[in-house]
């Protein structure tokens, strides 16, 4: 589902790279819609601790996710304001709360791994592979799984 570019290298993936929790997280560029400042949160009664609340982005209803609750994180007391990625699952509009947004990486796709076995459980469930960068671990969130737990609600 990412953006491949063929080159003489061999075929690249693009990411929009994400900070949450100090972990550096990947989103497949091609599921990255926009990235805002989330203003105004609804909070929804009921919804569980992973559903930060909705909001309205440009006349669009969205549900926002809070991507440490779903990593099973800590609230981030930092003071910063977080950001949000919004993604598309099935015509719905979702923005997954993040603490900071980095850049675009183009990386070669035969250097994306399959998920380590030491690799955190909570990062793995939600995890489609990993990229090995210059001293860090780049987690590729896999937006099918994070946002897996919207049926449950909507059945709630």
């Amino acid at each position: 589902m990412t953006t491949k570019t063929e080159t003489i290298e061999g075929t690249v993936a693009e990411y929009v790279t994400a900070v949450i929790g100090g972990q550096l997280f990947g989103l497949p560029i091609s599921r990255v819609q926009d990235v805002f400042m989330p203003e105004r949160l609804t909070r929804v009664p009921l919804s569980s601790a992973e559903i930060a609340g909705v909001l309205n982005l440009r006349g669009r209803i969205v549900t926002v996710v809070d991507m440490r609750a779903r990593l099973g994180l800590p609230k981030n007391d930092d003071g910063k304001p977080p950001m949000a990625v919004g993604v598309d699952l099935r015509g719905e509009s979702y923005g997954l709360l993040i603490d900071q947004i980095g850049e675009v990486l183009r990386l070669p796709d035969n250097g994306r791994e399959e998920n380590p076995v030491n690799l955190d459980a909570r990062f793995a469930k939600l995890a489609g592979g990993v990229h090995r960068l210059d001293g860090q671990l780049m987690v590729v969130l896999d937006v099918d799984r994070v946002l897996e737990i919207m049926p449950d609600l909507m059945a709630a």
